[in-house]
């Protein structure tokens, strides 16, 4: 029996932006040779290591402010920055956020909120296809609703309405309701940079609507035909990673 096809948020939200870039980074295997490394990728990751350890319960070496400082410097990446100053002072900026989330998380706390899951790859059968996501962290609340925690670290500001309005977010509350049913389901967005939060959530029938939608939608990344990747020029295409392959295509304009 053939394998279901599987989509997650950023394959979904990649198409959507550029089949382009869909084909180049998920089907075409000559893509992975023009992809470069980005500073911003490995600040992100080295931020969310971090964040992975210090909230892991089963992970009793990571429980206060020096410890997270320590897998900081452990778990830092330095690939894709331009210059070591450069490195040097976005190290700087990513140890003074370490310090400032981990430090607030100690001491706000709240009482009976139970870390469930890191780093928790969520997937349900929606149909035509798997719909995988692939969560920051899961919590339970004392009430019982279930929380979605996403990092951003390249964020300077987040509101309720970009955390509603949020294709990944909408993926990921979809997600844990068919793990949790019954449980209500929150999701929220953690703005690194400035240590901000925003929390929102979908409706039971906000839900069923962007399932049908987010079906629809996979089944046109599914069906899409060779010409369905034509490149076309978008403001995206500046230091895109793929501009000189789709450049090589005569349809390119």
């Amino acid at each position: 029996m053939a394998r279901k096809p599987t989509l997650s948020p950023s394959r979904i939200t990649t198409f959507l932006a550029c089949p382009s870039k869909y084909l180049w980074t998920y089907i075409d295997p000559r893509g992975k040779w023009y992809l470069r490394a980005k500073s911003y990728y490995s600040f992100g990751t080295t931020l969310h290591k971090v964040l992975e350890r210090f909230h892991d319960e089963g992970d009793q070496g990571v429980t206060t402010v020096g410890d997270a400082l320590r897998i900081y410097e452990e778990s830092w990446i330095d690939a894709g920055f331009a210059s070591a100053e450069e490195m040097q002072e976005a190290y700087g900026e990513g140890k003074e956020i370490v310090l400032s989330v981990v430090e607030d998380a100690i001491a706000k706390r709240e009482e009976g909120v139970r870390t469930l899951a890191v780093e928790k790859l969520l997937k349900t059968d929606v149909g035509p296809f798997e719909l995988i996501g692939r969560v920051d962290r899961l919590d339970e609340r004392a009430d019982g609703t279930i929380e979605i925690v996403d990092y951003k670290s390249g964020r300077s500001a987040v509101t309720e309405a970009q955390v509603k309005d949020d294709l990944a977010m909408a993926c990921y509350q979809l997600l844990a309701s068919r793990m949790f049913p019954g449980q209500q389901v929150v999701a929220t967005i953690h703005a690194l940079r400035v240590n901000a939060k925003a929390t929102a959530f979908l409706s039971a029938a906000e839900l069923e609507e962007f399932e049908r939608d987010i079906i629809q939608i996979g089944q046109t990344i599914l069906s899409a035909s060779i010409d369905d990747y034509s490149p076309r020029l978008k403001p995206l295409c500046e230091g895109c990673d793929f501009l000189a392959l789709c450049k090589k295509d005569p349809r390119y304009e």
